[in-house]
């Protein structure tokens, strides 16, 4: 039974860790592409009508710290036609007031097109100092509600969510709607998000990039490569990816509205929605494709405190099972293609049951061991796989990062990164695994989740 039990974790490890290498193949060979049409798309260029005007959606809840830069950072991309639509959800703190004050902003009268429902609107109110910015004040339904209301405010056939407490690279919507120009049947684009603790921000702008000094932040820059240099680039390749951010992306508008807007009845409203556009487009045998955009454009804020990691970690792995859980027809249907029957599969073995595999595997090879049922050789092999694996996968991340964009430029980041990179893999994922096992079994039991408050110090006044 020992062996059998042995045997298992060894496999399962082994297949996560085959999983990893093969996509992270993939993100190679596609990032070598990607940098080719990058050379071209630097080549100097004026821009034309031919590029499709774009709403951009901020969803704001309590963000005075972070609205007004949030807002600068967007007003300031350098991109020929867009709107800025500002959603207040029913924000208890000052994030209206912040935003009537920088500028400028009066009642506005205009036709509100309602075609998906969301909780009442209050008024809508047009910037005097931009007349390209508005802002809808509403009562509180949550992120995906107020991106409701966004959608059904925005005149433009692409729509751009972008959360409160990001900052966006002047190039960031030229970057993330090539896919758009290329590929007519192309329906969604997710941008990488980067984080934003450390660097240095001036009116809403990133003038500066720099490590974090707090090692928790640290640890999350490692991550966020990992995640999305060769894991989302890997499943784009296929047309598979099951996530795009919520901190950055960009849709089809009729896509989404036909789709049935954003769902308000879940926490992860943004993984939901491209998992129910894969099953959406597939059952209805309509070409499509959804797609991951490398290169760096928005920057974000990383919790710097255990409490609130874990909130977040908790609500992402819950999101995860939600989203999984409201759609696993998509899986092995006979129309689900590359999403339906390798996507779906690993998210559901590898990243909604993965902390049971893993919090179970380390627990019991550490008890196997000091209990003399296993040998040391059989204990090493272990941690090899799981541990000496993870610290090679996350250095192909930095790698990658290193090799195509070269953010951090110098040599000290470099060697903090790399301590980070064994680091995160003797401790760091560790915890992670716990909070996904919690958010886990949160969810088998149905217990309302404590989101918490995410604690800002701001980004936008005169740096970080």
């Amino acid at each position: 039974m020992t062996d059998f039990i042995a045997a298992f974790f060894l496999l399962y490890f082994i297949a996560l860790n085959g999983v990893y290498l093969l996509l992270n193949v993939l993100a190679a060979l596609n990032l070598r592409r990607i940098n080719q049409l990058r050379e071209i798309n630097e080549l100097p260029h004026a821009q034309t009508t031919l590029d499709p005007p774009i709403s951009v959606l901020v969803p704001a809840y309590n963000e005075e710290a972070t609205i007004a830069a949030t807002v600068r950072s967007v007003l300031q991309l350098t991109y020929p036609e867009l709107e800025v639509i500002v959603i207040n959800d029913g924000s208890r703190d000052g994030t209206l007031a912040v935003l009537q004050r920088e500028f400028a902003l009066l009642p506005f009268p205009e036709a509100y097109r309602v075609q998906l429902d969301t909780a009442a609107v209050r008024g809508i109110y047009r910037s005097t100092l931009h007349p390209q910015l508005r802002v809808i004040d509403k009562d509180n339904g949550g992120k995906a509600d107020s991106l409701n209301a966004g959608i059904n405010a925005a005149r433009y056939p692409l729509f751009c969510g972008v959360d409160a407490d990001s900052v966006l690279q002047r190039d960031s919507l030229q970057q993330v709607v090539q896919p758009f120009l290329r590929d007519p049947q192309m329906i969604a684009t997710g941008g990488t998000v980067r984080i934003a603790n450390g660097c240095e921000v001036k009116d809403g702008y990133l003038t500066r990039v720099d490590l974090p000094r707090n090692p928790l932040a640290r640890f999350q820059v490692v991550e966020y490569l990992r995640a999305f240099l060769f894991g989302r680039l890997g499943w784009s390749s296929l047309n598979a990816l099951l996530i795009i951010s919520g901190a950055f992306g960009l849709f089809r508008k009729e896509a989404v509205i036909e789709a049935g807007g954003y769902r308000r009845d879940t926490i992860g409203e943004d993984m939901e929605l491209i998992v129910r556009l894969h099953r959406h487009m597939r059952a209805r045998q309509r070409p499509y494709r959804i797609e991951f955009v490398p290169d760096p454009v928005c920057w974000t804020e990383a919790p710097e405190d255990l409490r609130t990691l874990r909130n977040q970690r908790v609500r992402w792995q819950r999101g995860l099972l939600e989203s999984l859980n409201s759609h696993w027809p998509l899986m092995f249907s006979p129309r689900g293609g590359w999403p339906g029957w390798v996507a779906y599969p690993y998210m559901l073995l590898f990243e909604a049951l993965g902390p049971v595999f893993e919090f179970g595997g380390y627990v019991w090879f550490l008890y196997a061991y000091l209990s003399g049922l296993i040998l040391w050789e059989a204990f090493a092999v272990f941690l090899f796989v799981a541990i000496g694996m993870g610290i090679l996968f996350s250095a192909s991340g930095l790698l990658l990062e290193e090799l195509s964009f070269h953010l951090y430029r110098r040599k000290r980041h470099l060697a903090v990164l790399a301590l980070y990179v064994f680091l995160e893999n003797v401790g760091y994922r560790q915890l992670n695994t716990w909070w996904r096992l919690v958010g886990l079994v949160q969810w088998v039991r149905q217990k309302e989740h404590q989101w918490g408050t995410m604690k800002r110090k701001g980004h936008g006044q005169g740096g970080r």
